[in-house]
């Protein structure tokens, strides 16, 4: 599950977050996810459909994800520029997803005879993620770089991805 959050169309945030200021490159970036983006939920349906995950299990990642979209909040704190590059920071706040699979595993480790299988264990993994309320704050610092008069976004490092889609492992900080 930790693939389908890491890979959700990096591509298109490159191309579709183009604006006249570094820090509305950012806000469109989130924008997309806050919205649901009908490409980030196409991409997010083609990608579970990848995963080893039955139908239901499917079903509950998806509104997990949507639900860890939408209330993603995030502020804008800092801007600095250097010529045709700015590094734009942002504290985001997010459901500790990782937190629920990180108890999920402990609980499993513990307690195996509660789980026929890996099937058995993974719903047990996705009903804790969804009843997470848990939240987490992150700091962020975006890469823009000014490509034909707009400002574009750059690739975002892995661990930035984890953190957006809650899922960072603050254990090995």
């Amino acid at each position: 599950m930790k693939k389908i959050a890491l890979i959700v169309i990096t591509l298109f945030f490159l191309v579709g977050c183009r604006s006249d200021l570094p820090s509305d490159v950012v806000k469109n970036y989130f924008s997309l996810y806050k919205n649901q983006n009908e490409k980030i939920l196409t991409e997010l349906d083609e990608l579970i459909k990848n995963e080893e995950l039955s139908e239901e299990q499917g079903k509950i990642y998806k509104e997990m994800m949507i639900k860890q979209y939408k209330d993603l909040n995030f502020d804008i704190t800092s801007e600095t520029y250097n010529g045709d590059e700015a590094i734009i920071t942002a504290n985001i706040e997010v459901y500790d997803l990782y937190k629920s699979q990180k108890e999920s595993e402990d609980y499993r480790n513990t307690h195996r005879e509660e789980f026929n299988d890996y099937n058995d264990y993974l719903n047990y993994k996705l009903d804790k993620m969804k009843k997470n309320t848990a939240k987490a704050n992150y700091t962020i610092n975006f890469k823009v770089r000014r490509k034909e008069k707009e400002w574009v976004l750059e690739t975002i490092p892995t661990e930035d991805l984890e953190k957006i889609h809650g899922i960072y492992n603050y254990d090995r900080d």
